[in-house]
């Protein structure tokens, strides 16, 4: 089979590409910076993709998109739009002129909108997206289902949780990197609920969504089926680089005071502490199961 994938050189791109290539998937890549026998060199926010890598493709899996998230987001909002929903749009559109038989698009659990205390949201809570990428995310969703409704080519969303794994990035990073020199202050447990998944299972699940036959036209949210509290997995980070877990922690109400100080913080620590509770079971449903838990892992996981 070959296809073509979007967002190759991302921290879940790569990882996807590298699946396809062991598992006998004639690849074709798409990347903003590099040029090779199999890899089409094109910024699909600024360019226009050659007709000709659509050619003989069965499936396409778009992964790029906009996803740096903070609170001077809506200054970069035509960079959100342009990327996340007016490139993907085009992209699928290309795909439906060379009969490509299925679309697989790598959105967010931040499409369906934020989570609340004690509620676990699945596809069907849909609620309104607390920021920009968010939004996008989610107009980008209901294009691709319109496009799905009057064409023959096969639409799979996948929402995935936080997503941790080697070479991840943003605050997970950045909380590991801290724990591991002793900077990251012991987080107090406050019960809260956060939904996770490790980047080798996103990537199984997103082959098993192409290979299933009752995929297409839906949504699905990937995490692994468990939901970690900030302090759970403060404390598997603790143990995944070899540090002792503290038998105390930051009171509640210093986080608290210091989310008083600017947005920004405020900001930061609502993502730390805050719940972000999500449910797998219509993927888990039709036979998927995750692999990986976040206690098991060491440090070559992060």
């Amino acid at each position: 089979m070959r296809v073509l994938v979007s967002g190759a050189t991302g921290f879940i791109g790569s990882k996807l590409v590298s699946y396809l290539r062991k598992n006998n998937y004639q690849s074709r890549l798409i990347s903003r910076s590099i040029e090779s026998a199999d890899t089409i060199k094109c910024n699909l926010q600024t360019e226009t993709l050659p007709q000709s890598a659509m050619l003989d493709v069965e499936t396409v899996f778009h992964l790029a998109g906009f996803t740096h998230v903070n609170v001077d987001s809506d200054k970069n909002k035509n960079h959100y739009y342009d990327l996340n929903v007016v490139a993907t749009v085009k992209l699928a559109s290309l795909a439906v002129k060379y009969n490509v038989k299925k679309f697989v698009f790598i959105s967010s659990v931040k499409a369906g909108g934020n989570s609340k205390i004690d509620k676990c949201l699945n596809e069907y809570d849909q609620g309104l997206p607390e920021d920009i990428y968010g939004e996008t995310k989610r107009e980008a969703e209901l294009k691709l289902l319109e496009i799905a409704r009057n064409t023959n080519m096969q639409v799979i969303i996948i929402r995935p949780a936080l997503v941790y794994g080697p070479n991840m990035k943003g605050n997970l990073k950045l909380m590991f990197t801290g724990i591991k020199k002793g900077w990251f202050p012991p987080l107090p447990e406050i019960g809260n609920r956060r939904s996770m998944i490790h980047v080798d299972d996103l990537v199984r699940a997103i082959i098993f969504t192409i290979e299933h036959n009752h995929t297409e036209g839906a949504i699905f949210i990937a995490t692994d089926g468990i939901s970690y509290s900030s302090r759970e997995i403060y404390n598997s980070m603790c143990k995944a680089s070899g540090k002792l877990i503290p038998k105390w922690s930051v009171p509640k109400i210093i986080f608290e005071l210091c989310s008083l100080i600017s947005p920004s913080i405020k900001s930061k620590l609502d993502k730390l502490l805050g719940n972000a509770h999500y449910s797998a079971a219509k993927l888990e449903a039709l036979g998927f199961k995750a692999e990986k838990r976040l206690e098991d892992m060491n440090e070559t996981d992060f």
